[in-house]
This record gives C-alpha cells, structure tokens and sequence, in this order.
C-alpha cells in the first residue's frame, strides 16, 4: 500500500522499463561517487591548501610587526603574495563569492578557525583572491591565485563521469533495444492472431525468446488447421441438414393451406436453428478480412436495416469519428443479434456509440425486463437461455446471440459487458471494440 504511488508511476512499456533498469543504477552511482568526491575532495583538499595559506600569511603579518611594511613586502613576494595597505573604509563589509562556490565557503570557514587576523576575504571567480587581514599596520590586503586555497580543475572527475555515463548508457541502450525488438514483435505478432489476422513472424533474439516464439507458431499453425478442418467439415453437415429440409418444405407446398402452415413454421423455426448452430461453430463470430472501414457508417446501416425490418430501434448519439480496421460482416452480425435481442424482449431499442483514440463502444439498451446481475456472466455462455428473466412468452431463440456477440468483441481484442439501463430501466449491452 506505501509504494502503490510507486508502482503508478514506473513505465508500463517494455522499452520504458528496461530504460529504467539502465539509467537508474548508472545515476544512482554517479549520485553516490559525487557526494564522496566532494566530501573528500572538495573539502578535504580546500581546508588543507587553505591552512597552509592560513600559515603563510601570518607569516607575513609576523614580518609586518617586526620589521614592517617594506620586510612584509619582500616576505609576501617571497611566497608569492602580492601585498598592499588599505585604508579602512576599503575594507569590504562582507565575504564575496558566488552563490554556488561550495570551496569557497570551506576556505571562509578554515581561515576564521586559523587566521585569528582574518577579517573578509573575496572570491569574484575561479583566479583571483583578495583576503582582507588586520595588522599593526592597520588593515592589509593580500591578493594570490585561486589555486592556492582550491583544488586545480576540480569539475574534471565530475565532467568525466557525466560524458562517459551518457556515452556508455546509450551504446547499452542500442544493445538494449536489439535484445527486446524480438519480444515486442512477438507481442504484435501474438496480438494480431488474437485479433483474427495473421502477420509475418520469424523467431529471433536470445534462446529464450526463440523458444517462445517457436512455440508460438506451433500454436497458431495447430490452431490454423483445426479451423480448417473445422470449416470443411461444417460446410458438408450444412449440406447435408439443408436437402432433408429442402425436401420437406417442397413436400408440405402440396398440402392444403390450414395443414402446411403450423408445419411449414415447424420446418422454418428447424431451418433457423440450424443456421444459428451452423454459424456459431463455424466461428462466424470473425469471418471475413479485417478492412479499413468508419464504424459509425456501419453503424448506422445496421440501424436502419433493423428499422425497414420492423424494429423499433434508433440510433440516439454518436461521438467521435475517423475509420478503424475490423472484420464489418463480424461486427454487423454481432449488432444484429443485439437489437434483436433487445427488441424481442423489450418494445423498443436505442443504440449510441462512442469512437476514442482507443477503443469503439458500442451501447444498445432496450425497456425490457433486463437480466439479473448474477445471471449476466452466464448469459454470455453459448446456448444459456434465460426464459423466466427475459420474459419466456417474447421469443424463441437459442441462447447464442451474446455468445456470438462476445466473441466478435474479444476477437477484436474487446469485451461485451451487461449492465441495466439507466435511461430505458432494462438491459444495456455495451460492445467495446479495440482500435
């Protein structure tokens, strides 16, 4: 629960997240490497070089007390001071330096601890300093280079760290990227087959993501066949169903009207069963190519040929617009038993839809009787019937409208959730499509 923010906030790609693994250790260590360098060498190095200084100058000011200005001018020279009076109001108030001098501040700090003669001292840049001391003399000024007090070029480790760092995580990242370029394109290759289309796919990268994706074309292959074999063997039952029925229907054409016509239904309602089993197991949920198509033309269609049928369905809103790739005999067939399930068991239907960078949603709601919360996962079951739920008196299906439906959803990498209508008060069916 403490690191649920953390979570949130990691990438969610793989290319994110193994940037991630790269950089973070290589900042982290640049991190910990700078601190210790300037610990131990910024600090350290500036206290020691500015208390021999320290030491230095008082020698001067000793040579100014005892033999005065001109003996404290040679023995400034000497050491490579430049010496010279200043009358008191020269004296600057406060410490000069640059907000981001961190030396600076350790050089102040060891001179009021060493210099007990120490009044102010500047330090405009990275050259010159002037250190402000009092003196029998009265105040004095002692200008040196800022080599004396700083360690020579003490950005180069730093600077170094930071060229080589870049340098060497983006000659890893390209490498990085080799090694997951196999995963992602069988992520694609897996995600397209999910969704109905098959894509060019050849193992690649480390033995572990081979494997996987040999593994992955067995299956698709297997898969591949078994619909094959399927579709043969589907396509002669079809035939076969359909000439017995064929014959029948001839035959009661020849019976008079009050017989033939209870028969006649019998026989239609026998041939309309058959082609609901027929078209569910042959997977008709996906049949057809994936093409480029606007969603919202389609439908609209599907709304107005529902319409000339006799439905009373409308289309109430839509939002959003553009074209979206999908199988159009798919998603038209799972509409179709939507509102006709909605307008069997209630008397009139509304269909909105929503089209988003992501994904199509699709709602149909009807004034039914609705379904249940607890009976909604099983009616998305293949011959589930809901007779006492969804009013037993107002149709004659067989249970695999929804289950059809929710296979074009999940055939285009979507969902068809249940829900009760809050406009209607009966059933809404909410088809989510991924774009």
């Amino acid at each position: 629960m403490a690191f649920r923010w953390l979570k949130q906030s990691m990438p969610r790609g793989l290319y994110g997240r193994a940037a991630l693994i790269l950089v973070l250790p290589v900042v982290t260590l640049q991190l910990v490497v700078s601190v210790v360098f300037v610990q131990r060498h910024f600090e350290d190095v500036t206290e020691q070089l500015t208390e021999g200084v320290a030491l230095e100058v008082a020698l001067v000011l000793d040579r100014l007390a005892e033999g005065g200005l001109p003996a404290a001018e040679e023995a400034a020279a000497a050491l490579d001071y430049s010496l010279r009076a200043v009358p008191p109001e020269a004296v600057p108030a406060t410490d000069s330096l640059r907000f981001y001098d961190f030396s600076g501040r350790v050089v102040i700090r060891t001179l009021e601890a060493r210099l007990p003669a120490f009044e102010v001292i500047e330090l405009p840049g990275d050259f010159d300093v002037s250190l402000y001391a009092e003196s029998v003399a009265g105040p004095v000024a002692l200008d040196f280079g800022r080599k004396r007090v700083s360690a020579s070029n003490p950005h180069q480790l730093l600077v170094n760290m930071v060229v080589f760092g870049i340098f060497f995580t983006v000659i890893a990242f390209f490498y990085l990227r080799n090694q997951l370029r196999p995963i992602t394109r069988l992520a694609e290759a897996a995600e397209a087959f999910g969704r109905g289309r098959t894509v060019p796919y050849k193992p690649a990268g480390a033995v572990e993501v081979r494997a996987a994706g040999r593994a992955f074309l067995d299956m698709r292959a297997r898969i591949e066949r078994h619909i094959e074999q399927r579709t043969m063997m589907l396509s002669g039952i079809s035939h076969d169903l359909r000439t017995p029925l064929t014959r029948l229907k001839l035959g009661l054409s020849m019976l008079e009207e009050e017989d033939r016509a209870p028969l006649a239904r019998d026989v239609e309602d026998m041939e309309r069963l058959v082609d609901e089993f027929l078209s569910f197991a042959r997977g008709e949920a996906g049949p057809g190519e994936s093409e480029t198509v606007d969603p919202l033309d389609l439908l609209r269609g599907v709304v107005e040929d529902a319409a000339r049928a006799g439905a009373d369905v409308r289309l109430v809103a839509t939002e959003g617009g553009g074209q979206m790739d999908l199988r159009p005999l798919a998603v038209r067939r799972a509409l179709e038993n939507l509102i006709a399930n909605a307008v069997r068991y209630g008397t009139r239907a509304e269909v909105s839809a929503r089209l988003g960078a992501q994904t199509l949603r699709i709602t149909v709601e009807d004034d039914g009787p609705g379904i249940p919360p607890e009976e909604r996962a099983h009616a998305l079951k293949p011959f589930a019937r809901l007779d006492p739920a969804r009013n037993q008196d107002r149709g004659t299906g067989v249970g695999l409208g929804l289950a059809i439906a929710a296979d074009v959803a999940r055939a285009h990498g979507g969902a068809l959730t249940l829900g009760e209508s809050a406009r209607l008060g009966g059933l809404e069916a909410e088809l989510t499509l991924a774009r």
